[in-house]
């Protein structure tokens, strides 16, 4: 499977170089920077600190979207929504990674998976996306008067806030009590909030240091309390999540998937 890579030149752009070089059956044939990148010709291989790949960096999209049979994208919202015209165009499917994008950038995706097979995922790691389905069911067997929170940490740099993989955990917990998410969450608190909503899904950020990422689901009854935790340590899960999702998109016909459909979840 021939693999494109965007944000070539990211700590997880690098990553996905690494996977892709110890995966059979993937092959990196395009890595991509962002236009005038001060790395733009350096090879991809050498960047990430293994053997050159004798794929040299490109600002060049179009090109090397089209030289690959999936691209893998990790980088910012409006990079993916450009990178997601260009593939569909292409023919050229797609795994992204990206979280944060706005309802006009997610049309753009989902126009692209009209025309290609595209994964989109907030969170590529087995463990994840096994969490997911048991928020769904706890919410689904406990009570409704059971207060649902959810705890996200995340490394200084990461830019939105709640993380995608704790918006679908609380999108999860909203199906589990066949609510919309967007009807019952409370992001932020501050001041007098006053006494707590029946059914709220409330949400707490904290960045900080390197922490790769650490979500725990709450559930808030009285006299007891359950938690549903997952965390990371390294980003070689969501590289290997996405190097699975993308030999898993060969053959595919066009639409949108999720890590459930690729770890047979669905």
């Amino acid at each position: 499977m021939d693999i494109a890579i965007t944000g070539a030149g990211g700590r997880m752009g690098q990553m996905l170089v690494r996977q892709i070089a110890k995966t059979p059956g993937a092959r990196l044939v395009a890595a991509i920077e962002a236009p005038r990148s001060n790395l733009v010709g350096r090879d991809a291989g050498e960047l990430a600190g293994i053997d050159a790949a004798g794929v040299k960096i490109t600002d060049d999209a179009g090109a090397g979207i089209a030289a690959a049979k999936v691209v893998i994208d990790f980088t910012v919202p409006a990079a993916t929504a450009a990178h997601a015209t260009i593939a569909a165009q292409k023919g050229v499917g797609m795994v992204i990674g990206t979280t944060g994008l706005d309802p006009a950038q997610t049309r753009t995706v989902h126009e692209a998976a009209t025309k290609v097979p595209v994964m989109w995922a907030a969170n590529m790691s087995l463990g994840v996306n096994i969490l997911l389905a048991l928020v769904e069911q706890t919410a689904r067997l406990l009570d409704p008067a059971y207060d649902i929170d959810i705890l996200e940490m995340h490394h200084r740099h990461k830019i939105d806030a709640p993380s995608g993989t704790a918006l679908a955990l609380g999108m999860a917990a909203a199906a589990g009590r066949a609510v919309q998410l967007d009807q019952v969450w409370r992001k932020t608190r501050d001041g007098h909030t006053g006494a707590r909503p029946a059914g709220e899904i409330g949400f707490a950020t904290l960045r900080g240091g390197d922490e790769v990422g650490f979500h725990t689901v709450h559930y808030a009854g009285i006299g007891e309390r359950l938690e549903l935790t997952h965390r990371a340590f390294s980003r070689e899960i969501y590289a290997n999540g996405a190097v699975k999702a993308a030999l898993w998109t060969e053959g595919r016909k066009a639409g949108l998937y999720t890590m459930k459909d690729v770890l047979g979840l669905a």
